[in-house]
């Protein structure tokens, strides 16, 4: 390891940073739901719609951040878009009036669009194909772990100062990881401290070559969404993005609404299914891939049943709409939580595993696309089922449903974990023979 170097690592930490304060920035509204229901005056079907409205811009933005990435690079991108979160999350804490409210929601909503993406795209320019699944599990596991951490000390801040309170300190944390984003990352081609062997490692090990498309960007993005391939991607993620932002966006208001806990302790109890969920993503999710994968096992055949699997303990969602006691909820979701995070860094991994040379932001974007047209779809459809009956049961057994055509979509349509060969780079080869000649 040493002879190799290790600055591919630390590009790691901050990607693992960056996804875990940006997750701090989704988790204060979850957690200062029933403060902002009550200031105004809301139901449970219009917090939902609060809830929802960081999705808005933030699905929306989706494929054409994902074409930016492709076109002009991720450092430049992920700057300004940092920035901008920062100030995004400050802007909730000082404006008045519900609109402004969800209008800065919009706003980082948008700022953070390229974090996940330009995530992806940047494992699969910095690690080697046999370490894939420990990088995509380092950002990914953040997500999970911002909540562990997130929403005691969130909840601690709500209950102190208020609902703003939270979107303070957040704000402050987003404008710091901005300046460590400045400073610290770059691309391979121009970071001063990688080595001529770390390089040779990274590239030797099938990292995925830095540069545009062959065909041009557009073109490809409409060969992408012809493809059988990536559509099965996209609408099994789709699945997994329901329950997330389920869990995400309702887990403390159903604590606090189903099962009459205060802001403090749901947030203790929150704790617990992402904690599990952690663990999970990165030993199952990197780790164990990594191992099995070195071991000689099929890398496809690895990724594909361990996706698969993570989906299938995704359905003890389910289980929590037929209890009424907390401890007996939490360990189902629990159980769905883990088995869904560690699904998600191996569905992270397979943008840069499928896509052709140049186009891993774009089938990156498209899938997380619809993973967060579900993040606008399922607070919203919560909040009016939990409003409309009193209970977030019939909510819990929507979600079961949605995994379960996510599930059909991943062992029917995506076939095996492999690059996606274009037309385009069939004709540049031919265009260079001829040339050449």
């Amino acid at each position: 390891m040493n002879s190799r170097g290790k600055v591919r690592w630390g590009i790691a930490v901050i990607l693992f940073i960056g996804i875990l304060i940006n997750y701090f920035d989704r988790t204060n509204m979850s957690i200062a739901t029933a403060p902002i229901a009550k200031e105004y005056h809301l139901t449970s079907g219009q917090m939902g719609i609060v809830l929802s409205s960081f999705a808005w811009s933030y699905a929306l933005l989706q494929i054409p951040i994902g074409v930016l990435l492709d076109k002009i690079g991720i450092k430049w991108l992920m700057r300004v878009g940092t920035i901008i979160w920062g100030v995004a999350t400050l802007m909730t804490a000082v404006v008045s009036g519900l609109g402004l409210v969800i209008l800065s929601r919009i706003l980082l909503g948008a700022a953070e669009a390229p974090a996940f993406p330009s995530a992806s795209k940047a494992t699969g320019y910095w690690f080697p194909l046999r370490e894939r699944g420990i990088a995509s599990s380092t950002f990914d596991a953040a997500a999970k772990f911002s909540n562990v951490i997130g929403a005691p000390v969130v909840a601690f801040a709500v209950t102190q100062w208020g609902w703003r309170g939270g979107f303070w300190m957040t704000g402050i944390l987003s404008l710091l990881y901005a300046l460590i984003y400045w400073i610290w990352y770059r691309d391979p081609h121009e970071h001063p401290r990688l080595t001529a062997e770390e390089r040779q490692y990274i590239e030797e090990g099938g990292a995925q070559q830095e540069g545009e498309a062959p065909g041009g960007t557009w073109r490809n993005l409409k060969f992408l969404l012809s493809t059988r391939k990536v559509w099965g991607l996209t609408l099994g993620f789709a699945a997994y993005g329901y329950s997330f932002y389920l869990f995400l966006t309702w887990l403390p208001g159903y604590l606090e609404k189903q099962m009459h806990m205060t802001i403090l302790k749901s947030g203790i109890y929150v704790m617990i299914p992402w904690a599990v969920a952690t663990v999970t993503d990165f030993l199952i999710g990197g780790v164990l891939v990594d191992a099995l994968i070195r071991k000689g096992y099929n890398p496809s055949k690895v990724r594909k049943t361990l996706l698969v699997i993570g989906m299938l303990l995704g359905l003890a969602v389910g289980g929590a709409a037929f209890t009424n006691n907390p401890n007996v909820a939490i360990i189902f979701i629990s159980i769905a939580l883990g088995g869904l995070a560690f699904s998600a860094p191996i569905a992270w991994s397979i943008p840069a595993l499928i896509a052709p040379k140049g186009t891993v932001g774009t089938v990156g974007s498209i899938m997380n696309f619809s993973n967060n047209v579900m993040g606008i779809l399922a607070p919203i459809v919560t909040g009016y089922i939990a409003g409309g009956t009193g209970s977030f049961s019939i909510g819990f057994v929507v979600a079961a449903v949605v995994l379960l055509l996510g599930i059909l979509s991943y062992l029917i349509l995506l076939g095996p974990i492999e690059q996606i060969r274009t037309p385009y780079a069939q004709m540049n080869v031919q265009t260079g023979a001829v040339q050449s000649k």
